[in-house]
Parts: C-alpha cells; sequence; structure tokens
C-alpha cells in the first residue's frame, strides 16, 4: 500500500472518531464538500492542507505519521501455533473474529453464549497471543493489522477450507446483496498480473472498510462473506477433450 493510501486512510478513521463529517470538515477548510470528497478520493493533500485538516481532527502532522507507522508495525500474520490455539476452542476463535470487527466487550457477551468472567480468560488470552492488548475497562487495543493473511496450507486455511468455504459456497446465492459470478478466460500473463493487482487491492479496500464501519453501532453492521479466487484451470470436461 502506498504511503499516500496509508495517510488517507488514517485521516479518515481518525476524522469519523471525533464525529468529523465531510461537511462539517469542508466548512473548517472553507470548502465545499465536493472539493473535499474529491481531495480524498484522488488522495491529493498539499502539506498545508494536510496540517489544516489535522488540525480540524485535533492531531498534529508528527501524530499523523506516528499513527500511519504504529498501523505498519502490526502483525499481517500469527505463527502456526497461535493458529492452531485459536482453532482449538471455538470460543476464543469466536471472540478473536469479533475483535477483529470492532466489538465491544458488552457487544459479545449480549449476543453470544459467553458470560462476563468467560469473556474475560478468552480476551486475556487473545492478549497472551498477542493479538490484542488487553486494557483496563475491558477495553483493548488490536495488535494485527486488517490486512490480515492466513498462514499458505497453515492450520486457520485448512479449517476454514472444511469448515467455512465449502459451507459458505453452498448456498444458492439468491436475494439482497448476494453476488456469485465465474469468469474463465485464457489471458496474458500481463493480463493476468492486472487482474492479480487489481484482487488484492480490492481486499485492502475490504479490509479498511471493515476497520472503518467498527466505529458504527453494532446495530448498523451485518456479518458478510466475500471469497477471491483465482488460479491456472480447466474444466474437467473441457480438458477431456483435449488431444494428447
Amino acid at each position: 500500500m502506498s504511503q499516500l493510501i496509508e495517510v488517507c486512510e488514517i485521516l479518515k478513521s481518525t476524522l469519523k472518531q471525533q464525529g468529523i463529517t465531510y461537511k462539517a470538515l469542508a466548512q473548517q477548510l472553507g470548502m465545499s464538500e465536493a472539493n473535499v470528497k474529491r481531495m480524498f478520493s484522488l488522495k491529493q493533500f498539499s502539506l498545508v492542507r494536510l496540517e489544516e485538516i489535522c488540525e480540524v481532527a485535533g492531531i498534529s502532522l508528527s501524530d499523523l505519521f506516528v499513527l500511519v507507522e504504529n498501523q505498519r508495525k502490526k502483525l499481517i500474520q500469527l505463527t502456526a501455533v497461535q493458529e492452531q490455539e485459536l482453532i482449538d476452542d471455538t470460543k476464543l476463535f469466536l471472540v478473536a473474529a469479533c475483535v477483529r470487527d470492532g466489538w465491544s466487550f458488552d457487544e459479545i457477551i449480549h449476543h453470544y453464549q459467553i458470560d462476563q468472567f468467560e469473556c474475560v480468560q478468552l480476551m486475556a488470552k487473545l492478549d497472551r497471543l498477542k493479538i490484542i492488548q488487553l486494557l483496563p475497562n475491558n477495553k483493548y487495543k488490536m495488535l494485527i493489522s486488517q490486512n490480515f493473511q492466513w498462514i499458505p496450507n497453515g492450520p486457520l486455511e485448512k479449517y476454514m477450507d472444511k469448515n467455512g468455504i465449502t459451507k459458505f459456497m453452498a448456498s444458492s446465492f439468491v436475494g439482497d446483496n448476494c453476488i456469485r459470478f465465474y469468469i474463465r478466460g485464457t489471458y496474458s500473463e500481463t493480463s493476468i498480473n492486472i487482474i492479480e493487482r487489481k484482487l488484492k487491492q480490492l481486499k485492502k479496500e475490504v479490509a479498511l472498510l471493515n476497520q472503518e464501519d467498527a466505529l458504527l453501532p453494532l446495530d448498523n453492521r451485518k456479518h458478510f462473506g466475500l471469497l477471491l479466487a483465482m488460479r491456472p484451470w480447466e474444466m474437467s470436461i473441457f480438458k477431456a477433450l483435449r488431444r494428447n
């Protein structure tokens, strides 16, 4: 991810935490709301404008760069031991998924069959696994990145292949917010690289949206699954007709 994208996303997240909308920011900067949206969309900030936005958000430029650096330091992958410990305990796995999505302690115990004492213990385990930093009053700080990745062919990936992805795909995908499409073709190496780059960028953007939406009330959010897949492949019925 480029530095400008990182700066832009941290700025948007900080403004949202402060309850500052694009409209309110525009008024503070003496700009139109459309121009502010365009500035963030194109990720084009002069140094002076960047400093002005930081001032509205109540941080300094140096604070902004510290936030960006802290985001970079977050883990993007667990160890095999950490992954295995998660999937060995269903409730621990559940709480790990909840905190990644920004759920509060109270929201977890309200929506799932986990009492206060048990949830404290589970969050303490996540702290020991270096997935979160447990803070006073059952608050926490995430230590893994939204751009989190499974270990290729590791415990989590094998678990999700068996218990997640197969069940996820066993649906008609008919209804609101349901999309399924399959595209096949024969592509050049250049085109394949372009497709791969776009898919990776989409994954990052989806992860950032999840991070931003974590600031919204839980009632305004719902569980969703998105599967991106790509590999060299030919349908077996076609392959059977190839000449030797």
